[in-house]
C-alpha cells in the first residue's frame, strides 16, 4: 500500500536524498562501516549544529515544523543550491526563503541575447540596488548609453539625481524622482541589501537636497509596470509601456522592457535608432 505524499515526508524524503549524494571523505568524515553512500544523520546534524535526534525526526517527517534559522543551517551543511534550498524552505515551511542579496557584475551571454533580441524596445537589467548591469541598442539610445559611463554611475537613482541629460528626458521629473526612490527603498528592504547601500545613500543625500527629502519621506512603492513619457532629442515625446520582471533563479535581478505604446512611437524609435551609431 502507498504512502500518501504530505509535505512532511516529501521533506525526509528530500532531505534523505540530498544526504546520500555527500561525499564523506571529501568533508573529513571516516569512511569505515558505512553500509549506505553519503553522510550518516547525525554527522549532518553536526554540521547544522542541530540535535541529531531532532534532524531523525524530521527525516522521518515527525520533526515538527523548522524554523527557517534551522533550514537555513541544514542548507548549508547539506550544500544545497539556491534552487535547492529555495524548495527546502518551501518543504519546510511552505513559503520560500528571504531573498539572499549577491552584488552583481553582468549578466550571461544567454540573457544578452535576450535584451538584444529587443529591437524597438528599449530593455535594461538592473539589480536589487537599482544598478544597470546590462542593456540593448535601444536602451542606449532612447534612455541612456550607459557604455559611455564607468559602472559606477550607472545606477538608476544617481542618474535620476545627478545627471542632467537624464533628467531632462523626464517630463514629470518629481513625479519620476518620488516613484524611483519609493520603489528602490521596497526593492533594497526585500532584497536584504539595507546596510549595502547605507554609504551610497549617505553620500546620495549629501549630494542632492531633493533626494535627502525624499528619502526622509520613507514611501515604498511597487515597481511592476506603468507607462512613461520620455523627451527625447530625436525623437520628440516618446509614450513606453513598461514591464519589470523577475529573471528566473536571481530574484536580485530585474529585467525592464519598454515597448512602445502606439505605432507613431515604434516609427519615433526607428528614427532614433537610424540616427545612433550600430
Amino acid at each position: 500500500m502507498s504512502v500518501p505524499l504530505t509535505r512532511d515526508n516529501a521533506l525526509g524524503e528530500f532531505l534523505r536524498d540530498r544526504r546520500a549524494r555527500l561525499d564523506a571523505a571529501a568533508l573529513g568524515f571516516p569512511l569505515a562501516r558505512r553500509r549506505t553512500p553519503g553522510l550518516r544523520r547525525e554527522e549532518v546534524a553536526q554540521r547544522a549544529n542541530v540535535s541529531a535526534t531532532w534532524y531523525t525526526w524530521l527525516e522521518q517527517g515527525r520533526g515538527g515544523a523548522p524554523s527557517a534559522d534551522v533550514l537555513e543551517r541544514i542548507a548549508r551543511a547539506l550544500m544545497l543550491t539556491d534552487v535547492e534550498r529555495e524548495h527546502l524552505f518551501l518543504l519546510g515551511l511552505g513559503r520560500p526563503p528571504e531573498v539572499r542579496y549577491q552584488a552583481v557584475e553582468g549578466v550571461t551571454p544567454r540573457l544578452q541575447r535576450v535584451l538584444d533580441a529587443f529591437e524597438l524596445c528599449p530593455a535594461i537589467v538592473r539589480t536589487a540596488t537599482w544598478d544597470v548591469v546590462a542593456w540593448n541598442r535601444a536602451a542606449a539610445a532612447v534612455l541612456t548609453d550607459y557604455g559611455d559611463l564607468e559602472a559606477a554611475d550607472r545606477n538608476i537613482l544617481r542618474l535620476i539625481f545627478s545627471n542632467s541629460r537624464v533628467r531632462e528626458r523626464q517630463l514629470d521629473w518629481e513625479s519620476v524622482a518620488r516613484f524611483v526612490v519609493s520603489s528602490f527603498r521596497a526593492d533594497v528592504a526585500r532584497a536584504g541589501a539595507s546596510r549595502d547601500i547605507e554609504t551610497f545613500v549617505a553620500d546620495l543625500r549629501r549630494e542632492s537636497a531633493e533626494f535627502d527629502a525624499m528619502w526622509r519621506n520613507h514611501d515604498v512603492s511597487h515597481h511592476g509596470g506603468g507607462t512613461k513619457i520620455f523627451r527625447h532629442v530625436d525623437g520628440g515625446l516618446l509614450t513606453m509601456e513598461y514591464s519589470a520582471f523577475t529573471v528566473d533563479g536571481r530574484p536580485d535581478l530585474s529585467m525592464i522592457v519598454y515597448n512602445p505604446a502606439t505605432p507613431e512611437d515604434a516609427v519615433r524609435i526607428k528614427t532614433i535608432l537610424a540616427a545612433s551609431p550600430a
